[in-house]
């Protein structure tokens, strides 16, 4: 996972992965830039939580889980859902890892 894409994958379930991209195109940015550059640094944040919590909806159904990628994504990440109670239940491991390949 990284700041822009993340990978559900359930190794119980292969035919259950799921991908979560976060948009923030160019003609958002572009269009928020025109107005003011401290509304262009809001709705990215405004569309990083959304990406946050879309994935959060996701992994309500589970256990375990294990955030791994190359960014510091997966820390900020596991410090949102710390805040969150509906999260309490779910063991969250955070593990680093370097730019990987799909296959991998």
């Amino acid at each position: 996972m990284d700041h822009s894409e993340a990978d559900l994958i359930d190794l119980n379930l292969e035919k259950n992965c799921r991908r979560f991209e976060l948009v923030f195109t160019n003609e958002m940015q572009y269009e928020a830039m025109s107005k003011n550059e401290n509304l262009m640094h809001n709705k990215r944040q405004q569309r990083q939580e959304d990406f946050y919590k879309e994935i959060a909806t996701e992994i309500l159904k589970y256990e375990h889980l294990v955030l791994f990628g190359p960014t510091n994504t997966k820390t900020e990440l596991h410090n949102y859902w710390n805040k969150d109670l509906y999260f309490k239940d779910i063991k969250i491991c955070v593990k680093a890892a370097d730019k990987m390949s799909d296959n991998e």
